[in-house]
């Protein structure tokens, strides 16, 4: 769990360090707009711009019985946030690697070893990387 927000507290706090700085020196109108670019990058970066990570184990039972298909993502990464999706998000399961460990032997074992995200498994068959569109595709009207 602390894993997931080192990237969005580390982004805080240098932000609160630079605005500082920056009041310190007399530019406080400078530090109001990057102190809030600082936040909002750590806000995207946060757990809490996904919808629920269940377990891989779970999201695979879930998966075979309704069909959707299974992201595993991690907190950072910018190309997990491209395939977010949007309102389409809570249609689809989603893993977070670092909290789940089976979550993340399932990544490398669909990458050769490596823990690239996102890997999206739609009917069993892994895909690195792929195109948001591709994924709202997979997304069955029913679901």
């Amino acid at each position: 769990m602390t894993r997931a927000w080192i990237l969005p507290v580390l982004l805080v706090v240098c932000g609160s360090l630079v605005a500082t700085t920056l009041v310190v020196r007399g530019f406080p109108g400078a530090a109001v707009p990057l102190l809030l670019m600082f936040v909002l990058l750590a806000g995207l970066n946060s757990p809490l711009v996904f919808p629920r990570s269940i377990g891989a184990v779970e999201a695979q039972r879930r998966s075979a019985v309704d069909g959707r298909p299974i992201v595993y993502w991690r907190p950072g990464c910018k190309y997990c946030l491209r395939i977010r999706l949007g309102r389409s998000a809570h249609r689809l399961h989603w893993v977070n690697i670092w909290r789940d460990p089976a979550g993340a032997t399932e990544v490398r074992a669909a990458n050769n070893g490596d823990e690239t995200v996102p890997t999206v498994v739609v009917a069993g068959r892994p895909h690195v990387n792929p195109d948001p569109e591709w994924v709202r595709a997979q997304l069955s009207p029913s679901t």
